[in-house]
């Protein structure tokens, strides 16, 4: 009982802290006051502690073990979403053995049983490293920060998996597109060309893309790929022809699949449009067969692997050449306006990330 309240005090301090990402919602406070209290947490609890990044902080706390063993790192994010919405979200509340609160779910509460894990875990030849980062919810800044000063033999990250092991998840392609017309006065059709009517047929093709992967291969954990139009604008006023027109749309990318195929798709429905390829992130997917992932599936008595629709860091600390899974506590309401995270799985995660590193780093 005394573990498990600990857990929930220090995810209730730490979704009490306002960590809104400022490149995701303008005036963001961003993770500063997040991580300066973390660094401090870590330090009075016997971790060394490392805060890289600038304005942007992450923080890198390591329980060293005493030589010859395997490492371990644990990863999670300390940046939200925005508030926008929601009643109170940062006056953490526990209502019927759940946290409510912004960040309950995503993250904070799964960075707290990881913070507890690292403390009371015992008995470790090689060292357990959390890194606690920065910018996960767009551009992931914080977790490149910490990869090039952390490589470990393994790694889990502690998004909300509802207490399945996830070994895979889908990317992602930003793009955009822009068509091209001429300003003219409404009643002047023989002077005027409509950019926004020259991104009717792009947005049917693009409709079209979607039908075909959403009918083409199937990923065994995480399902087909997919496109969907996410922002569109244009035009001047009512009367005018409108000389431009933007579309933003995404596409969700499975494991195998590459950014020049993506590339390749989006130029061909373009055509003389302009094509702008914006931020990405390559798919992940574990070996099912991998040492690490069966150890894991013994700490956590699971024998079903899954995986997850939305991108994590993972898919960087993969690509770092650390053998990773996912793995987090259950809720709901990520992103969301109520939001909320189970406690008791919270318990769960810390056992489990306790007997993996026992196993693992012992």
């Amino acid at each position: 009982m005394e573990r498990r309240a600990g857990i929930a005090e220090l995810a209730a301090h730490l979704v009490a802290i306002d960590s809104v990402n400022p490149s995701l919602v303008a005036g963001g406070r961003g993770e500063g006051e997040a991580a300066a209290f973390v660094a401090r947490w870590c330090e009075e609890n016997g971790l060394e502690t490392d805060v890289v990044g600038g304005e942007r902080p992450s923080v890198i706390a390591t329980r060293r073990g005493t030589g010859g063993g395997r490492s371990l790192l644990l990863n999670g994010h300390l940046d939200t979403v925005g508030l926008a919405g929601m009643e109170a979200p940062l006056d953490p509340r526990i209502e019927d053995g759940r946290l409510y609160g912004r960040g309950a779910y995503d993250m904070k509460g799964a960075l707290a049983a990881a913070l507890v894990a690292a403390t009371t875990v015992g008995g470790l030849r090689g060292d357990l490293v959390v890194t606690l980062v920065a910018d996960e919810e767009l551009g992931s800044v914080g977790t490149e920060a910490v990869l090039e000063r952390v490589h470990t033999d393994a790694a889990v990250v502690v998004e909300p998996t509802d207490l399945q092991l996830a070994i895979a998840h889908r990317g992602f392609v930003a793009f955009e597109i822009e068509t091209s017309g001429i300003a003219a006065h409404g009643s002047r059709p023989d002077l005027g060309v409509d950019a926004i009517a020259k991104m009717g047929p792009v947005l049917v093709a693009l409709d079209e893309l979607h039908a075909r992967l959403q009918d083409g291969r199937r990923h065994p954990l995480v399902g087909t790929a997919s496109l969907h139009a996410s922002l569109i604008t244009g035009g001047q006023e009512l009367s005018s022809y409108p000389a431009r027109c933007l579309l933003t749309g995404e596409r969700r990318t499975l494991p195998g699949e590459t950014l020049a195929e993506v590339e390749r798709e989006l130029h061909e429905i373009s055509g003389a449009a302009a094509l702008r390829i914006g931020p990405n992130r390559e798919p992940y997917e574990a070996a099912r067969g991998h040492p690490f992932v069966e150890l894991f599936s013994q700490c956590a008595g699971v024998t079903e692997l899954v995986g997850v629709p939305f991108w994590t860091d993972a898919a960087l600390v993969a690509a770092a050449g650390i053998p990773t899974v996912l793995f987090g506590p259950s809720g709901t309401g990520a992103h969301a306006e109520v939001e909320w995270v189970d406690i008791a799985s919270l318990e769960r995660v810390h056992d489990v990330l306790v007997a993996t590193a026992s196993a693992w780093c012992g």
